[in-house]
């Protein structure tokens, strides 16, 4: 379980930064990420958490010198007044129904492009701008924490590893018509929801971290919480302080007639926290 665990986190290092470590711990460099990783797998534990930690200081570092701070993200995440995803998923549809197969006349077509299709291109550009933003803060927060061993490259179904298990994360709000009241006396319940109305072409069943963001009182305005750094950061390290990984973890789900049993752990964000 160890050796897996210790490949699962070197692989999520790049090559250069495996070199690095490898230099860093008096072993050979040289050779393809694999022969370096084989060399590397008596390191202990310790070692390579501790490596990885500050690689993903300096990366999330460079992030905000080349890109923007967080605080000024944040501040840029502020001024969305609205979010509107609109037709998200169906445009193409959505063109060729309500402007391609409507409209005979070229200004007719130009007209009604300029007045209405730009708008709901630019509302969902920037919903797609916020999702992304703010999601990219809370997993920066998270990658952080004192118990989490975060990825450096992607992946496949693994973002971090959270008190020695590996976790895909998922920052999310309640899915549509999913009862308030349900979710919130039962988070496993919405876990298994969840991994059961994935669609088929990005199914998973990677243990999951799932931190699920609700305004109780409004809950189409959950997406402002998501910006709430503050409730964010206060819940989530509550959460990762407190919280162990064991047997209780489990969650079976059935997708397409076949039996899954991840890990999965759980978190509900409100306003009232």
């Amino acid at each position: 379980m160890q050796q897996q665990l210790t490949n699962q986190k070197l692989r999520g290092l790049p090559v250069a930064a495996l070199k690095e470590l490898a230099e860093t711990v008096g072993v050979e460099r040289h050779g393809s990420h694999g022969h370096i990783s084989a060399r590397l797998m008596a390191q202990p534990a310790e070692v390579i958490d501790e490596f990885i930690k500050r690689k993903y200081l300096e990366k999330a570092a460079e992030r905000q010198r080349q890109t923007i701070t967080n605080q000024d993200l944040l501040a840029e995440l502020r001024r969305v007044e609205s979010l509107d995803w609109g037709a998200q998923g169906r445009f193409e549809e959505k063109i060729q129904r309500e402007y391609t197969r409507r409209f005979a006349r070229y200004d007719d077509l130009i007209r009604n492009v300029q007045s209405r299709l730009h708008t709901e291109i630019t509302n969902y550009v920037v919903a797609s701008w916020y999702n992304h933003w703010s999601t990219v803060l809370i997993e920066d927060h998270i990658s952080q924490h004192r118990n989490v061993v975060p990825t450096i490259k992607s992946i496949k179904g693994i973002d971090l590893f959270f008190r020695g298990h590996p976790f895909d994360l998922k920052i999310t709000y309640l899915p549509q018509n999913y009862d308030l009241g349900e979710a919130l006396a039962n988070p496993p319940g919405l876990a298994r929801w969840l991994y059961e109305n994935q669609g088929a072409q990005r199914f998973g069943a990677e243990n999951r971290l799932y931190v699920v963001v609700v305004d109780t009182d409004k809950v189409e305005e959950s997406w402002r919480l998501k910006r709430d750094f503050a409730l964010l950061s206060r819940r989530i390290d509550q959460f990762l302080d407190e919280s162990a990984v064991n047997g209780e973890d489990s969650l079976s789900f059935v997708f397409q007639g076949q039996l899954y049993v991840p890990t999965c752990k759980i978190l509900i964000v409100t306003q009232e926290a």
